[in-house]
């Protein structure tokens, strides 16, 4: 049976724990329904940060995504029907989190650039100033946590059936690398610029997390640091080369995407083939 009773708000604790973002809300998605997947939660650590650092959407939504992912295989026993779940679901997650705070970004969110070694200080030092547990992003944490526990059953519990197939960039780009039909699904929801926001490119979010999910394999109970390269860096830079460093999914296709079906015809007719192929092979 499902579980669906929450724990006090320990969200904070968790967070100092796990040590990213990213991690944290996948560990508090998969706990809320029973099931932790340690090694699939810590390879979420390089895109904590807004991908690898970058700014663009919040760990905490990568983190929250995967987990809603977990779920809709768990509930699914077909492969596309959970991709089509977790995508929608996904929205539902998306929309909580920007009520919350009106943007995905975490260069927003933080007001930091944190490519930069003065960015990643200025942080730090707005973490000591006002004390690990009141800094911006665990009260962020702290208070985002039940609206998004909430917003994933919700998003599960009402996904209506897509008239055709579904299809997700990101899971294309797991099932190329390797991964398995499960692992496909958990990352569904990052397709269309996480779930078909618009944002930063969802199939780049899966190539970084199947890179890191070898380097946790590789590293029992450890998670990559913020310089560790787990293979990512090539991922980007093939990534930027093939886009001309262009990471916004609305701008690379053109267009927005209303729902699974609108996405899963733009990918059955080709769309981003050429990216995915790249990313599959770094």
């Amino acid at each position: 049976m499902t579980q669906t009773k929450e724990p006090p708000n320990d969200s904070k604790q968790v967070f100092r724990e796990c040590g990213t973002c990213s991690q944290t809300f996948a560990h508090l998605v998969d706990r809320s329904f029973g099931e932790p997947r340690d090694v699939h939660e810590r390879a979420l650590t390089r895109l904590a940060g807004g991908i690898a650092n970058h700014g663009h959407q919040c760990g905490m939504l990568w983190g929250a995504t995967l987990g809603v992912g977990a779920e809709a295989a768990r509930r699914c026993d077909d492969r596309d029907e959970a991709i089509g779940l977790a995508l929608a679901a996904t929205q539902h997650v998306v929309a909580s989190f920007v009520e919350r705070t009106h943007t995905v970004r975490c260069r927003e969110i933080t007001g930091h650039n944190l490519t930069t070694i003065r960015g990643l200080a200025g942080l730090m030092y707005d973490t000591i100033r006002h004390g690990m547990d009141n800094s911006p992003c665990f009260n962020l944490a702290e208070d985002w946590t039940p609206e998004a526990l909430e917003a994933a059953r919700a998003g599960l519990a009402s996904a209506e059936a897509p008239a055709q197939t579904p299809r997700s960039c990101a899971s294309e780009v797991v099932l190329k690398m390797g991964g398995s039909d499960e692992e496909a699904v958990m990352v569904a929801g990052f397709a269309g610029g996480l779930g078909l926001s618009g944002d930063a490119c969802g199939a780049l979010g899966a190539a970084i997390w199947m890179k890191g999910l070898a380097w946790c394999r590789a590293h029992p109970d450890k998670s990559p640091g913020p310089w560790t390269d787990t293979g990512d860096r090539k991922t980007l830079a093939i990534y930027e080369e093939f886009t001309a460093g262009e990471y916004s999914c609305k701008a690379l296709c053109g267009r927005t995407f209303a729902d699974v079906d609108e996405h899963a015809a733009f990918i059955e007719a080709g769309g981003c083939s050429g990216l995915i192929e790249a990313l599959a092979r770094s």
